[in-house]
């Protein structure tokens, strides 16, 4: 009998309607709370005045289980489901796997999309970064395999200078961008990271190869035009 009430449920999940059938064989161990599913990470039974009725999390979310006075999803990585491996099967939407959750854009490795409730919100890393999918922040370009080819592609070339080759002495060096004003790259321990200098502001090469800082465009030669007529008050009120 339970195993053709459990074939029913993820019938019923599979359609939507899982989350308004009355699980008839689970034993409430009191008569209030909310427990975990036995095989189903994102399944649950919620038990008022000991009648348990079963319950999906949103689609991408996955059952806590830490308070059973607390009736709470969240996202599948926060949660250690232990021997619960059953997920309910994907639900896409554009730029999203499951309907809930945060993932890489296959198209540019700076961009990554949290989603809930299968709409979309893109968000950008700063100049030089990458979304890492394993530990779920940005971090250095360098450091996210699936992004090496971009890393060539902005760095257009540029290589480190070998160790000794510059004046300037110290744990990195600055150098410009070959093509963007704004632009510039950090040189640690031979890997060059991409900088990008604070809006209005352009990066001015130092006295000394290997160094230099951000300054007004008007400052640096070739670079007096770079912001054009752009309203830079405007921008700096979008965050930009």
């Amino acid at each position: 009998m339970k195993t053709a009430v459990a074939l029913l449920l993820l019938g019923l999940a599979a359609t939507g309607m899982a989350q308004d059938y009355f699980y008839e064989d689970f034993v409430c161990p009191f008569d209030n709370g909310y427990f975990p599913h036995e095989t189903q990470c994102d399944g649950y039974y919620a038990c008022v005045d000991g009648v348990a009725e079963f319950k999906l999390c949103g689609n991408g979310l996955a059952f806590d289980d830490s308070d059973d006075t607390r009736e709470h999803c969240n996202y599948k990585y926060h949660i250690d489901c232990g021997n619960r491996t059953v997920l309910e099967p994907p639900i896409t939407t554009p730029h999203c796997e499951y309907l809930y959750g945060i993932f890489t854009d296959p198209e540019d490795c700076s961009v990554f999309w949290s989603c809930w409730n299968g709409e979309a919100s893109k968000y950008s890393c700063a100049p030089g970064l990458a979304y890492d999918k394993n530990s779920r922040v940005c971090t250095w370009m360098d450091k996210v395999p699936e992004c090496q080819q971009k890393r060539a592609d902005m760095q257009q070339g540029f290589v480190c200078p070998a160790p000794g080759e510059l004046a300037v002495t110290g744990a990195f060096s600055r150098h410009p961008h070959p093509e963007d004003c704004r632009q510039f790259f950090v040189c640690l321990d031979g890997n060059a990271r991409e900088y990008g200098c604070p809006l209005g502001t352009v990066f001015r090469i130092g006295d000394l190869d290997g160094t230099g800082q951000c300054e007004d465009p008007l400052n640096v030669a070739g670079c007096e035009d770079y912001y054009g007529d752009l309203d830079l008050d405007a921008l700096r009120g979008l965050g930009l």
